[in-house]
């Protein structure tokens, strides 16, 4: 058991000089590294659809106030036109926090929810995660390499509600230390098209040509199990893929395994073990 405190775990004051400090190692980074962001938007859409997914964006969250999920919207909303259109060309790499830069009240963002420490909190600009969330699923059914890719790791914080996808493919950001980036290593341009209806959030991922195979991500083996007196999530998640042509699975790759404290009550039926 860790018996002393990290130093932005001291105070409120600690923590703030940790968080500035964290961000200005990144700042530094980004200024003088050699990666190349995307950076251009095209109002045109490429001509080839590779995968679209809609995501609801008022779902139960345990009781979490629902006028953070009203707020989220609007941050969603104001977040979106920095990254529609984006095209991400061969040898760039695409970083959320580059084009979306720091949600600042000024700007119209909201408080929204956020996850701090394993739990439930609140901070201007959250609930963006789910941008990420579905920015991360359209980049995993694409040959597009993840190179930056944080989880809410360890804990299982609320029951499934209308879930389309499986658990453990989510993501984590924080203003600008905690990224979500991918990189174009192919030789064809891709895209990523976002929008809202009044119930959704909508995305596309494109490109010039169509693929030769496609992708499947599915979870196996999960379950709850108990140990001790606390009950875990876990289960594998695989992504798998597939010749369009022939439908033979080319790979199968294991991309997350699950092993989550579960924060909500469950039945015992529903329990192994």
């Amino acid at each position: 058991m860790r018996s002393r405190k990290l130093f932005c775990e001291i105070s409120p004051l600690t923590y703030q000089i940790s968080l500035y400090k964290c961000r200005f190692v990144r700042h530094m980074q980004n200024a003088f590294s050699l990666t190349r962001f995307a950076n251009e938007i095209s109002k045109k859409p490429l001509p080839v659809l590779i995968y679209k997914q809609n995501s609801l964006m008022r779902r139960r969250l345990g009781d979490v106030d629902l006028q953070l999920q009203e707020n989220k919207v609007v941050n969603l909303n104001l977040s979106i036109p920095k990254v529609t259109g984006i095209l991400i060309k061969p040898k760039e790499t695409f970083s959320f926090w580059h084009l979306v830069g720091k949600c600042a009240q000024k700007k119209g963002y909201l408080m929204g929810l956020t996850i701090a420490n394993g739990s439930p909190s609140c901070g201007i600009g959250g609930g963006l995660c789910q941008f990420t969330n579905l920015i991360h699923w359209l980049i995993l059914h694409t040959p597009l390499e993840i190179v930056e890719h944080h989880h809410h790791d360890g804990v299982d914080l609320f029951p499934d509600y209308g879930r389309q996808i499986p658990f453990g493919t989510g993501t984590s950001i924080m203003y600008n230390h905690v990224d979500y980036r991918f990189k174009n290593n192919s030789d064809q341009t891709y895209q990523l098209i976002f929008y809202t209806t009044d119930e959704n959030l909508c995305g596309e991922i494109r490109s010039m040509v169509p693929l030769n195979f496609k992708y499947h991500i599915k979870s196996e083996d999960q379950r709850f199990i108990r140990v001790n007196k606390d009950v875990f999530r876990v289960g594998k998640i695989f992504r798998e893929c597939i010749d369009k042509t022939t439908g033979i699975v080319i790979s199968k790759e294991l991309i997350k395994e699950n092993h989550a404290r579960v924060m909500y009550p469950i039945e015992e039926g529903k329990i192994d073990g």
